[in-house]
């Protein structure tokens, strides 16, 4: 079974309209009570919490129709930058045998599959260069090599109405994603990067890549896809703390 996109047009005046409400959203959402004088900072935080809860939707929305599945322009080989892809850990770097690790796709789906690495990597590679950004301000160019994420979801045969995508890590991460990011080209699983076997360290065997994402949506160390045509209550390590869920570029 193969997933349809749905086709998404937008003027620009329309962006321009939408943008302007989001963006109004995300200034009123971002403000934090101790930026706020004390005596209605109780009161702010209601306000705050309300925009929020409005606005955060919105954003979303604007990013979705903003998401291109043409493949973003890459770099040149001689453009990698090694020595600048910082190491974060959410808690400690787990310890997987190459040889026993399997990756599970399952939820809603006609064919629940579970990969070796070895059948992983028997699959079609894609190489890609792209820029790897921080929330925390610094970026990467690192090669990625992979399989790519909509490969892995033909294969499972998705059901109609899947929407979203839930990441579990063997270090106790947790991601999600929409469908149509994990459909874009360049969304890879990957096991590469530079041209060498991935580090554990930067999340072997199996990790999360694409230039259209944050770092902290780029979950290491992944160990298993479910597709859901609903946003479970727990959408991320991050967003459940306050980050940006679609965290688009």
């Amino acid at each position: 079974m193969s997933l349809i996109l749905p086709q998404r047009s937008l003027s620009r005046r329309q962006l321009l309209q939408w943008s302007g409400l989001s963006g109004a959203g995300l200034l009123l959402g971002g403000c934090q009570s101790r930026f706020l004088p004390d005596k209605i900072t109780q009161g702010s935080r209601f306000l705050t919490d309300k925009v929020g809860q409005i606005s955060e939707p919105l954003n979303q929305k604007i990013e979705a129709l903003m998401l291109s599945q043409q493949p973003v322009p890459e770099f040149a080989a001689s453009e990698i930058e090694p020595d600048k892809l910082l190491i974060n850990t959410f808690d400690t770097t787990p310890q997987i045998d190459p040889a026993q690790f399997r990756l599970t796709v399952n939820g809603e789906v006609n064919k629940p599959i579970q990969l070796s690495l070895t059948e992983l990597q028997n699959l079609p590679l894609t190489s890609m260069v792209i820029r790897h950004v921080c929330v925390e301000g610094w970026a990467a160019i690192i090669q990625w090599g992979g399989v790519r994420l909509r490969d892995l979801i033909q294969l499972a045969q998705p059901k109609p109405g899947v929407r979203y995508v839930f990441f579990q890590s063997a270090d106790g991460y947790y991601e999600s994603w929409d469908i149509a990011s994990c459909l874009h080209p360049q969304t890879l699983m990957a096991y590469q990067k530079n041209g060498q076997p991935l580090a554990i360290d930067n999340g072997a065997p199996l990790r999360l890549a694409a230039p259209i994402k944050l770092g902290y949506k780029q979950s290491k160390w992944v160990t298993g896809i479910t597709l859901l045509s609903a946003l479970p209550a727990q959408t991320g390590y991050w967003e459940d703390q306050g980050y940006e869920w679609f965290a688009g570029l």
